[in-house]
């Protein structure tokens, strides 16, 4: 028995979901009536997403901010790289939720027989705004308020980063509590594949193989999203400001691109992009050094723009239409919970939660939608961390230039000097 798990976890997990994907087709179609057997695993592994939503969004976003407590990212160099990837993040989830409205990956999707449905009374944007600050931290994280959890989750950071030398045990808790988050993210992928199976199955049995028929859509969608947030938003960075030729800089950041697209991580990014950014892009040290973590923990712009998309797609499928309110939020949640993304694989599909939430979808269909898009989210993974590695690279760039820290590049015959 022990060696047969050890052969099953030494699939990749990627492999594993998509091995349970086929199963569930093939039961789904083939006997319909046993799908309501393993519906209980489905309906465990919606459990298992719901309870890590939460912990994740605190303890991610909190850990994050800390992470700023060095003194010289508390600096003008840090002041202006917050800012600038606060702002390359909102516009990559306005891109998202244009690319979703255009393309409408979601219309028609069939999610285990979701039918369209009412979201309840609106709430002001009077109420939403002042809904934001939380009477009650409790009473939030127990509803599941996300908005107010990612406040209150910002908010205690900094205080952890003003009480300084006092509180560095709590900042070494937090990153601790990160870890041991992230262990338990692993365990809930492990069982990812079972959860797929029973809900892919189910999804068939009640709808047929129509339940794939928007995937291409949303994979046209995520490249697109890609592509327009580095032509929108980065190159002009590149050109106007950093002051570089667009077309040597891509070509001189090519292998950080390549380790992000083949690696799916921002973090494993890191080390080719501090080389480049030393070596080839000239940035002085204590620039690259400082802004490039930084960027690693909250650069997020793929799955910024990715969960503005995802969750324009999860909307259309549960068949709601969003107004310009809910929009807003979409927009406001997607940003602040693309800055606590752990940057991990498929980490933005956790984080999705905390924005569908905000505009009132159950955590069931969120859960539906997680099933339906996970055995095809490496790739789309892949993809979009290619728009986060150009940005964290991009905004580098423009901070070196701001600070006056960036060289003229040598002749191609001059040696680098690192």
């Amino acid at each position: 028995m022990t060696g047969l798990l050890r052969r099953w976890v030494a699939v990749p997990l990627w492999q594993r979901v998509l091995a349970a994907l086929a199963i569930g087709v093939v039961l789904g179609l083939a006997w319909p009536a046993a799908t309501d057997a393993i519906a209980f695993v489905g309906e465990l592994f919606v459990r298992l997403i719901r309870m890590l939503v939460v912990p994740i969004v605190f303890i991610s976003i909190a850990s994050g901010v800390t992470a700023l407590a060095d003194p010289r990212k508390l600096g003008s160099v840090g002041a202006r790289t917050v800012g600038l990837f606060a702002a390359t993040t909102f516009f990559a989830v306005s891109i998202g939720i244009i690319v979703g409205l255009l393309l409408e990956p979601g219309k028609g999707a069939a999610l285990a027989g979701a039918v369209p449905h009412a979201l309840g009374e609106p709430k002001s944007l009077h109420d939403q705004l002042i809904g934001i600050v939380p009477v009650n931290i409790v009473q939030a994280l127990v509803e599941g308020d996300m908005l107010a959890i990612i406040f209150f989750s910002m908010l205690f950071g900094f205080g952890v980063i003003l009480a300084s030398e006092k509180g560095r045990p709590m900042a070494d808790l937090l990153q601790s509590a990160g870890q041991v988050l992230f262990q338990l993210v692993r365990i809930v992928m492990e069982v990812t594949p079972f959860g797929v199976l029973a809900l892919i199955a189910k999804a068939v049995a009640d709808n047929g193989v129509a339940v794939f028929a928007n995937i291409g859509w949303l994979a046209v969608g995520v490249a697109a999203g890609v592509i327009l947030q580095i032509l929108l938003v980065h190159v002009p960075l590149i050109a106007l400001v950093a002051r570089r030729p667009v077309l040597a800089f891509y070509r001189t950041i090519v292998d950080a691109l390549a380790v992000a697209f083949s690696t799916a991580s921002s973090a494993a990014t890191l080390p080719v992009a501090l080389r480049i950014a030393h070596d080839d892009l000239r940035i002085a040290p204590g620039i690259a050094s400082t802004v490039l973590p930084i960027g690693a923990s909250i650069g997020k712009d793929g799955t910024a723009m990715y969960v503005g998309l995802l969750s324009i797609f999860a909307l259309q499928a549960v068949g709601v239409e969003p107004d310009l309110q809910m929009l807003a939020v979409v927009l406001l949640t997607g940003a602040l919970a693309a800055f606590g993304t752990a940057p991990i694989p498929s980490a933005s599909l956790f984080m999705l939660a905390a924005v569908l939430s905000a505009v009132g979808v159950s955590p069931e269909q969120t859960a539906l939608v997680v099933g339906f898009v996970l055995p095809f989210d490496r790739l789309l993974d892949m993809t979009r961390t290619v728009a986060s590695a150009s940005a964290n690279l991009t905004v580098t760039s423009v901070v070196a230039r701001w600070e006056k820290a960036d060289e003229t590049p040598p002749p191609a015959d001059a040696k680098s000097t690192p």
